[in-house]
């Protein structure tokens, strides 16, 4: 029953519009833990490093790695993630970008500077329509976000814990490379916690404006 309501409010708000009270995620980070043993033993993948930017270990424990969320104006994959704390299923929009890579297999396989974003068309049965897409290295996407088990948002800070679920385009993939013998999509390898950083949005940046425009007419 949780999850198919929890379903239910974020097919809502992909449809839904953005709020006045918006605020913007500028930062942060978000931790990952893999089931590393499911990953080597169904899917051939053993977990041999990651890169210098990644902070090891994250937040949800020994084994856990994390990633920093990239700033607005970084110059490559700039995070556009916004929300209203007073409705942040029904105002979301925009992604969360990341940097930083993790490699299996003696360096063989990479999968890195990570998206987190939406798609309404992904939700159904355990997904929530977010999912996580690797942009370096096997550029595709990873994980489906399951319903969050975990989730607090404020206009100070936005924390999102969920499992990760392996998407079918992965799934695909290691099928292909001959890297898995049964199809994986679907099977929970890990779980996620975001911990972003907003501040004032463009709704806000706009009252700050018009109050100093009267200010000055005075």
């Amino acid at each position: 029953m949780k999850t198919r309501m929890m379903t239910g409010m974020f097919v809502l708000a992909g449809a839904a519009g953005l709020a006045a009270a918006q605020v913007d995620v500028t930062g942060g980070q978000t931790s990952v833990l893999l089931d590393t043993a499911t990953l080597s033993s169904a899917a051939s993948l053993d977990l041999s490093g990651v890169s210098g930017d990644v902070i090891a270990p994250g937040n949800l424990g020994e084994g856990s790695v994390a990633f920093g969320i990239n700033p607005r104006n970084a110059s490559s994959l700039p995070t556009t993630f916004s929300y209203d704390p007073a409705d942040f299923l029904g105002t979301f929009s925009g992604t969360i970008e990341h940097t930083g890579s993790v490699f299996f297999n003696s360096g063989t396989v990479e999968v890195g500077n990570f998206t987190i974003a939406f798609d309404a068309a992904r939700v159904g049965g355990d997904r929530s329509g977010f999912f996580v897409e690797s942009t370096t290295g096997i550029a595709a996407i990873l994980f489906d976000v399951g319903a969050p088990s975990t989730l607090d948002a404020t206009a100070s800070s936005l924390t999102i814990g969920a499992d990760l679920l392996v998407s079918a385009e992965f799934a695909g993939f290691l099928l292909d490379n001959q890297l898995a013998s049964v199809d994986l999509t679907g099977a929970v390898v890990g779980s996620a916690l975001v911990q972003a950083v907003p501040a004032p949005g463009g709704a806000a940046a706009l009252g700050l404006a018009g109050l100093l425009a009267a200010r000055r007419r005075r």
